[in-house]
């Protein structure tokens, strides 16, 4: 294709390095520097896709990242492809690979546009009216329906091939935006000597300095003075731009996210180089100048390919080197986009009119379009455009006392809109600042601030380079100033510049029927203003409700061009002020953002943290197969040579119960509560009692929520009047450090105590069984392991192979056992230290599977499994854990509860199959009588369930209704094809007494 629309050197791309690419399977020609959209558009194309609901023809609107039009599939290779790319802001490179959305078969001719021919059966709300009824469509009809025309770009269906990366960064200064006022800011934070970071959405910096090469700043043009002063900044060592950076997200305590695009932008980017990298930063003070986006007009037609706004068509002109039409017309209710024509009609651009809903205009724009040859409508609307897949005249009407004249017809084949400017105040709204109606500026305006931000230039209303810059050296000097440093203001001499004015309007006056008009607020999403005042007319009157109902700013650009239009039509329905109605909350990201560099390096077998013991490379060496438990990798089961599953499960656990076996537990969780009240704190979060626990003592723990279900349970042992050693469940660690933070510092701030994670700081070596005394005795130093001097639940500080350590003597399997914690450094030697002294003993090494069966044996809980978020102490027949003359603990008064105390509840107790050779399924459910009408009613269900070795036979533990009272009873397990039998059995099956502990 030719470059009809480039003008020959012109602009700040390199017009000596032609890049190619394709176009829904066409080459289209740009030039290094471009964007997809301004390349089309120097090849004459402006129909980019159709619209969600009505499939318009769609072009490009903008010239930036509100852009709610030009949304393109991408593709950068094999398994590279991404939807609704913004064409405005992808930059084109050799090969890259371009295609329209929404339509079929082509672009040209698309099936769906039926839907436009029909759009008056399809208003606003017409979704929740129509599907509806028949009750039985739904399944078959409408959501299938629904789901396939459910979004515009098709979702990529391989892996992503790309890497992603995150990092973070703290900063004294962080300014968001490089125009005049953030470039201000960055110099006066920056001169000041803070750590200042200056980031920007766009592949360069200078805002609409790249639109404005007419204005000069301290004696030399807008881009000698940019250059200048970017030079400047890269000059100092504290001051970091990014570019292709955009602030999705401003978060408590001034943490910012921004996501940098680091190689959409090459055709070869380097070997294993990720695409995007997400940034978390902390920054002591920051600074938004993020500028103002154009607001559209509201008339009839106003959504046609070759419909854009004027800034759009000026950034394009200056900063591409590219016209947007060859005969254009301007509608504005603002004096910028007078400036828009003059610069397009300097360019060769027959600007064949400006039209202007103002009466009044200043008589020295009227003057200088009468010298260029322009046209001057003012005090006129647009009522309509004509032109199928581009506009290609516009109707324009005189309005003398309310009432629109007749209209007559001016050819163009672009048409250039500006109803004003509206601060980007997105970033601002997330840290839920308050915004204040300035009903002269037809804008929010940030008001009460809640973090530590400047808001300078456009943003808080200003118009104009010099009063941005102005504004912005005074916010990065104030910012500066905030973190201690000292910063002069600079002050700036600006000649030609383009300040203005203009005034506030709904929807343009119209000659047509309004309820026939087409005038469009949400282009994507094909919202128009008669959908506006039909919700309203509906019972709609809080913005909220009217966004829903319409649609209106939930299409990709989050409302960016769309919201305040909605707002002031929805406010004229309503007949109240705009403040009154109020504005939709803005929520991060600010832009669409891919999944990918949320997740960053978590990906495939990066996506979730795989933690090992430092007895795992011990375990892995010796053949050891492996689980995922929580985020921690554990040794299932050791097989040894010809071993499967069950014989290597079946060995380990004869082991344990006739010699002696180890296990490694390093991964419970370990939490030190340490202070004076430190007895006083566990004695309100668990039931136990520990006020009169002896130091050198441990105690079973068991923690409730406030409903009173079970949460957590474990160990813990005193080792001190005021030291406490936790021990939780695995995957229940970092909750109940949170819990205790959480009734710390909000329920009982008077109490001393501190809480510190260890679970990391202690291996933990379990060793259980007959012989795990005579193994362990010869490796301790200066402790007396027998039963009168250390009994069951006895802990101590000693040394355990040379090493300081821990010593519990505890029992997951109920057998004679003990745990030794020592720092983690000393883990695998200490495994290693007790593996040699127990070769004459039998010693063998255990997993998790072994570790499973032996504590089921002994009908010990695993919470998470035997329990499901809605047991009590009672259902589990932990009744004794609780201690009967506490006044109060986490979940007391919810053990109170009716419904807590009424029979029938649902209560842990064992199960005996009949045939002993039938081990069920976890989660299987059970019933009362298998011949039962369906659905049969479930009484229950298993929560574990094994081989057990030593019992010769299948064990498994169930939650039953009234469980305890059926004793004996026999239940029933429907199972495929067949329905199996067990009887209630008490949930202890192996050495009952408990006389093995205390040998």
């Amino acid at each position: 294709m030719t470059q009809a629309f480039r003008i020959p050197g012109a602009g700040r791309v390199d017009h000596a390095k032609p890049v190619r690419f394709t176009f829904d399977g066409k080459t289209v020609e740009g030039r290094e520097g471009d964007t997809v959209a301004s390349a089309l558009l120097a090849n004459g194309i402006h129909l980019l896709g159709r619209s969600f609901k009505y499939h318009r023809p769609r072009g490009i609107v903008s010239a930036g990242s509100e852009e709610p039009n030009a949304l393109v599939g991408t593709s950068r290779g094999p398994g590279r492809s991404e939807p609704n790319t913004r064409a405005t802001m992808q930059e084109v490179w050799d090969g890259l690979t371009v295609e329209s959305q929404n339509r079929w078969p082509g672009l040209d001719f698309d099936v769906g546009a039926i839907n436009d021919r029909f759009g008056r059966f399809l208003p606003a709300g017409f979704y929740y009216k129509t599907f509806m009824w028949p009750r039985s469509f739904w399944d078959k009809v409408y959501e299938p329906f629904i789901r396939r025309a459910a979004g515009l770009g098709r979702s990529p269906t391989e892996p992503d091939p790309d890497h992603y990366a995150s990092r973070h960064l703290h900063c004294d200064v962080l300014v968001v935006g490089s125009g005049p006022a953030g470039l201000a800011a960055a110099l006066s934070a920056g001169r000041s000597g803070a750590q200042t970071v200056l980031v920007d959405e766009h592949a360069e910096m200078g805002g609409t300095l790249l639109s404005e090469p007419g204005v000069r700043i301290d004696g030399q043009g807008a881009w000698g003075w940019l250059d200048a002063a970017l030079a400047e900044l890269r000059g100092l060592p504290n001051v970091r731009l990014m570019t292709r950076t955009t602030a999705i997200g401003y978060y408590h305590q001034n943490m910012v996210g921004l996501c940098q695009k680091l190689t959409d932008h090459m055709a070869a980017p380097p070997e294993g180089a990720p695409r995007e990298r997400l940034w978390r930063v902390r920054a002591g003070q920051v600074v938004l100048a993020q500028g103002a986006i154009e607001k559209p007009l509201v008339f009839d037609g106003n959504d046609r390919p070759g419909v854009m706004l004027a800034g759009a068509a000026r950034t394009f002109l200056h900063r591409f080197g590219v016209k947007v039409g060859h005969r254009a017309v301007v509608v504005t209710s603002h004096d910028s986009a007078w400036h828009a024509a003059f610069d397009l009609a300097r360019a060769g651009v027959a600007v064949a009119a400006v039209v202007d809903v103002r009466p009044e205009v200043s008589r020295v724009l009227t003057g200088q379009a009468e010298a260029l040859g322009i046209e001057v409508l003012t005090g006129h609307t647009v009522t309509g455009t004509t032109g199928r897949l581009r506009v290609a005249s516009v109707r324009v009407n005189p309005v003398r006392g309310g009432r629109v004249g007749a209209g007559r017809t001016i050819a163009c084949d672009a048409l250039l809109m500006c109803g004003g400017w509206t601060p980007s105040l997105h970033l601002f709204s997330h840290t839920k600042g308050s915004l204040a109606w300035d009903a002269g500026a037809g804008a929010f305006l940030p008001d009460r601030k809640t973090e530590e931000c400047e808001i300078a230039g456009a943003g808080r209303g200003l118009w104009g380079i010099a009063a941005a810059l102005d504004d912005g050296a005074k916010a990065g000097a104030a910012a500066a100033k905030a973190m201690g440093r000292v910063a002069g203001v600079g002050t700036f001499a600006v000649e030609a510049d383009r300040t203005g004015d203009g005034v506030v309007v709904k929807e343009l006056p119209t000659d047509r029927n309004a309820g026939l008009a087409k005038a469009f607020i949400d282009f994507q999403n094909d919202v128009t203003a008669k959908d506006i005042r039909l919700a309203v007319r509906e019972g709609m009157r809080s913005i909220e409700h009217v966004k829903r109902y319409t649609t209106n700013g939930m299409a990709t650009d989050q409302g960016k061009l769309s919201n305040i239009n909605g707002l002031m039509i929805a406010a004229d329905a309503l007949g109240k002020e705009a403040p009154q109605v109020g504005l939709t909350t803005f929520r991060p990201p600010y832009t669409p953002t891919t999944f990918g560099a949320l997740a960053g390096y978590h990906k495939g077998s990066h996506f979730e943290v795989t933690r090992r013991t430092p007895i795992d490379a011990w375990a892995e060496a010796q053949g050891a197969v492996f689980e995922p438990v929580a985020l921690w990798r554990r040794a299932w089961y050791f097989p040894q040579f010809g071993e499967d599953m069950h014989a290597a499960v079946a060995r380990e656990c004869r082991a344990v119960r006739t010699q002696v076996g180890m296990f490694d537990a390093s991964t419970l969780g370990k939490i030190e509560v340490v202070g004076p009240d430190a007895a006083a704190f566990l004695e309100r979060m668990y039931t136990n009692p520990w006020a009169r626990l002896q130091p050198g003592r441990c105690r079973y723990g068991l923690l409730l929520g406030e409903d009173g279900f079970i949460r957590d349970d474990g160990v813990i042992g005193r080792l001190a009047d005021d030291k406490f050693h936790v021990t939780t469940t695995t995957g229940g660690a970092a909750r109940v450090l949170n819990m205790m933070e959480d009734y710390l510092q909000t329920e009982w701030p008077d109490l001393d105590v501190w809480l510190t994670s260890t679970t990391e700081q202690w291996a933990v070596v379990a060793l259980q069984g007959p012989n795990a005394r005579t193994v362990l005795e010869p490796l301790v130093e200066g402790l007396d392991l027998s039963d009168a001097a250390f009994p069951h639940m006895a802990v101590a500080e000693c040394t355990v192979a040379g090493f300081p350590a821990r010593l519990f003597r505890v029992s997951f399997t109920g057998e004679l056992g003990f745990e030794v914690n020592v720092p983690a450094r000393h883990g695998l030697a200490l495994w290693e230290a007790i593996w040699a002294a127990g070769q004459p003993h039998g010693i063998t090494a255990y997993g998790t599977e072994t570790m499973h069966i032996l504590r089921a044996e002994k009908g010990f809980i695993l919470v998470g499994q035997d329990t499901d978020g809605t047991v009590t102490p009672g259902d589990a027949g932990l009744d004794w854990a609780i201690g009967k003359q506490k006044k109060d603990f986490v979940g007391k008064r919810s053990l109170q509860r009716p419904d807590i105390v009424a029979k029938g509840r649902k209560q842990l107790v064992g199960l005996l199959t009949e045939d002993p050779k039938v081990v069920l399924e976890e989660g299987a459910q059970i019933v009362a009588d298998p011949n039962q009408p369906l659905p049969m009613t479930m009484i229950g269900h298993v929560t574990s369930s094994y081989w057990s070795e030593a019992m010769g036979r299948s064990i498994a533990m169930a939650l039953i209704e009234g469980g305890r009272d059926r004793m004996g009873e026999v239940l029933h397990i429907p199972m495929p094809g067949r329905t199996l039998r067990a009887t209630v059995a008490a949930a202890n099956f192996v050495d009952p007494d408990g006389l093995r502990l205390k040998v």
